[in-house]
């Protein structure tokens, strides 16, 4: 079946890597990319075109980067029917910043609180755009590692981009990505290809 977790005692390494299932999250507020290139004063096109954008995202003052990824990790896990003890690891990749001292990770490790499952590896990158990509290459590396123990590992990645008016504005937006990791993965990455 895909996306099943084969008993830890398997030998070998763990076939079809990649993504299991995933879950994305929008903000309901957005910025039309047409009325925004109309407001910039640019050609029409030049967002909607350009960048392949419709819509720009943007979060009320009841969202902030923790609330993101704590709706797109219980949806995935719900809607998936994944228990929070079948994760052993949680990656999460993004550059925007609450708290300098307390890493999203920490916040999102409340969901794992009534399960009883504290010993989940991870860390958050923080590393503009590539932070996303880097948390789901960590998590693959470790599913394909030594130190697997046959659970999920969980990457999200999610952010909040506000740009001052110029050429980066439109290119901002806001929203977040879950993705379940692990063996026989319908959309697997071909090992030795990347990373």
């Amino acid at each position: 079946m895909p996306g099943s977790v084969p008993p830890c005692a398997q030998s070998g390494w763990p076939k079809d890597v990649g993504i299991i299932a995933m879950e994305i999250y929008f903000p309901a507020q957005y910025v039309d990319q047409t009325e925004l290139e109309q407001y910039d004063g640019v050609d029409a096109g030049k967002y909607t075109i350009g960048l392949g954008q419709s819509k720009m995202g943007f979060c009320s003052d009841r969202e902030d980067i923790n609330s993101l990824c704590l709706t797109v990790v219980e949806r995935l896990l719900e809607r998936n029917q994944i228990p929070y003890e079948s994760v052993g690891r949680l990656e999460v990749g993004t550059e925007t910043i609450i708290d300098k001292s307390k890493a999203v990770k920490t916040v999102l490790m409340q969901l794992f609180q009534e399960s009883g499952n504290s010993d989940v590896e991870g860390i958050d990158t923080t590393n503009a755009c590539y932070g996303g990509t880097a948390a789901l290459f960590n998590a693959v590396n470790w599913v394909e590692s030594s130190s697997w123990d046959g659970r999920y590992a969980l990457v999200v990645a999610g952010d909040i981009a506000v740009y001052a008016s110029g050429s980066a504005r439109p290119t901002g937006g806001a929203g977040a990505v879950a993705m379940l990791v692990g063996p026989n993965a319908p959309l697997s990455l071909e090992r030795g290809t990347w990373g």
